[in-house]
């Protein structure tokens, strides 16, 4: 781990694609037949507007010191790191159960009888995982600040009772997707860089 991807100046535009390799063949009779590999990782192809040589500067060195596909690092996505319910809530774990495999929890701490803290779409990260999750479906908290947390992909590897949830400014855990580090820059002296990060699990 190398540190974190510069956060100014923020990215201008993030795409996000979510990689769940299955295996398919068709038969003679043309049935179609399906299986998982069971892996899940995010990757984000990310684009800066025009910036001037001393914001540029900065975020190049960072990517070069990474040796291409060598390290790894985290980096915040602007907007899409942070929930688009209650960002003020702080969440953790209240479940002894919870497994390798596993699609839920139950969290605890939320303000009690509170709509939407959590939405469908948002990003979370579990404080014992590098892994970077998915709520699947909207999260409101009953009278005692409790709700059951499903969550996409199945958990990689058991989930401590009273782990933190972060639920803003979510780091996913990235390296570059290849090995070479590329920028422009033209005659009125501004630079335009992409990347594409490949979340390291």
């Amino acid at each position: 781990m190398s540190g974190t991807f510069p956060s100014s100046p923020a990215a201008s535009d993030v795409s996000v694609q979510s990689i769940e390799p299955t295996l398919v063949s068709t038969t003679i009779s043309l049935k179609r037949q399906v299986r998982s590999r069971g892996g899940q990782r995010w990757l984000l192809n990310v684009s800066f507007p025009p910036m001037t040589r001393a914001e540029f500067a900065p975020i190049y060195a960072f990517s070069v010191k990474q040796k291409g596909q060598y390290e790894t690092f985290t980096y915040v996505p602007p907007t899409i790191s942070t929930t688009r319910g209650d960002s003020g809530e702080t969440i953790s774990v209240d479940d002894t159960g919870v497994v390798a495999g596993d699609t839920s929890c139950t969290i605890d701490g939320m303000t009690a009888s509170t709509s939407n803290i959590l939405r469908a779409g948002d990003f979370i990260k579990f404080s014992d995982h590098t892994k970077v999750y998915m709520v699947t479906d909207d999260v409101s908290s009953d009278g005692s600040g409790e709700a059951t947390l499903n969550f996409h992909p199945s958990a990689v590897q058991a989930i401590a009772n009273n782990s933190s949830i972060s639920i803003a400014s979510v780091p996913f855990n990235v390296s570059f997707q290849d090995d070479v580090r590329e920028f422009g820059t033209n005659y009125s002296n501004l630079y335009s860089y992409e990347i594409a990060l490949i979340e390291v699990v």
